[in-house]
Formats: C-alpha cells, sequence, structure tokens
C-alpha cells in the first residue's frame, strides 16, 4: 500500500537518465517517517493515517500535541500531516520508507513556495507595465483597473499588487528519477516549491500523464 512520505528538500543537482540525457532534480531527505495514528472510519467518520518527521524539543509542543505522540509511543516530530485512504489502514507495520516509490514512479510534491513581500503587479502577475518615453511619470503601474459609472466598481480578480508566494502549492507528475534506500532520499525531475531546507510531501500522483502519441 503506496501512501506518501514527508520529507525535506535538500537542493537540486542533475542526473543522466536511461537515455543518457543530462535532467535537473531535486534531492528530497525522506528517511525517519512514523506513524503517529491511525485514523478509521468507524470512530472518525474517515480512513487514514498520520504521520510525523523530523525531530521536535518536547518544550516546543502543547499538551495535546506531546500526548498524541506519547499515546503512539514515538518521540515528538516537527512536522506531520495525514494521508486519506479509500478503507482502514491494516494492523501491523506500514512501510513508511523511501521503498515505497521507484524509479518511473509519478509522485506530487506539495510545499510552501518561497515569500517574496509585497510586490507589484509586473512581478506578481506579468504585466508589461507601461510607457518609458514621452514624458511617462509610471513605467510600471496596472494602469486604469475599471470603468465609470458602468459597471461602476472594480471586477474580480483583478490584477493588483499585493504579497507575493508563501503560500501551499501543489506540483503535479513529477517522475522519480533515482530512490536511494541507504541514504534515504529521493530525486524527482524538476523543481519543487520551497527552500532549501523547507518541509515537502510526496504522494502518488493522482492525475497520471497523458500518453504520447
Amino acid at each position: 500500500m503506496s501512501i506518501g512520505l514527508l520529507g525535506q528538500k535538500i537542493g537540486m543537482t542533475s542526473v543522466y537518465d536511461a537515455n543518457g540525457r543530462l535532467r535537473p532534480v531535486t534531492v528530497i531527505a525522506a528517511g525517519d517517517n512514523v506513524l503517529v495514528r491511525r485514523i478509521t472510519a468507524e470512530r472518525d467518520g474517515y480512513s487514514a493515517v498520520q504521520v510525523g518527521f523530523g525531530a521536535q524539543k518536547e518544550s516546543r509542543l502543547n499538551n495535546s500535541e506531546l500526548g498524541a505522540f506519547k499515546k503512539a509511543g514515538v518521540e515528538p516530530k516537527r512536522f506531520s500531516r495525514e494521508f486519506r485512504l479509500g478503507a482502514d489502514p491494516p494492523e501491523g507495520e506500514v512501510n513508511l520508507n523511501v521503498t515505497q516509490f521507484q524509479a518511473g514512479d509519478f509522485v506530487d510534491v506539495i510545499g510552501r513556495s518561497k515569500g517574496k513581500g509585497f510586490q507589484g503587479v509586473m512581478k506578481k502577475h506579468n504585466m508589461h507595465g507601461q510607457g518609458a518615453a514621452h514624458g511617462s511619470k509610471t513605467h510600471r503601474r496596472n494602469g486604469a483597473i475599471g470603468n465609470r459609472s458602468t459597471p461602476g466598481r472594480i471586477w474580480k480578480n483583478m490584477g493588483m499588487p499585493g504579497h507575493l508566494g508563501d503560500e501551499r502549492v501543489t506540483v503535479q507528475n513529477l517522475q522519480v528519477m533515482q530512490v536511494r534506500e541507504s541514504e534515504k532520499i529521493i530525486l524527482v525531475s524538476g523543481a519543487v516549491p520551497g527552500s532549501n531546507g523547507s518541509f515537502v510531501v510526496v504522494r502518488p500522483a493522482i492525475k497520471k500523464p497523458a500518453k504520447k502519441s
């Protein structure tokens, strides 16, 4: 049963694929995943497992969180997430190591994008800006954002300046290039959201990529 793993983004490098092409990959450390809680439909209304990753000091957890880890008989973890299941999780040991993925598998990686603070419309929405000559006093503004009495308001979802980044991002259908069991790392093609050292969720791809004709 393939559930998913929690991991930490280490950085990027490149490896050669089976066809000899150099492929950029992201290195994800996904060792030391532990089962924290089994969630059953009869007791909780849905079926899932809660997985923990990364050591955490007891002083940084509240009593509720600390009690959950003590009940499970595991050390406190810094990062935990639930993985939904179609049926109640089986009793006994659950495979929570990198061997549940193999080279060639497709995965979805969930992380938190880098925060870039308050940004203008050119950086945030890729607008081209305004004229840069002939007496123009505004070069990087968005310009007109509405009309007069009709519609008499600003349309929803209008591109405006604002906060950029620091949000949950899911990158779908990244191919697993290598799985190194001894090092407890997974190499996936392409980039994943977040800075080096940030936590990510690696799960089997929900939407399988279409086959090329």
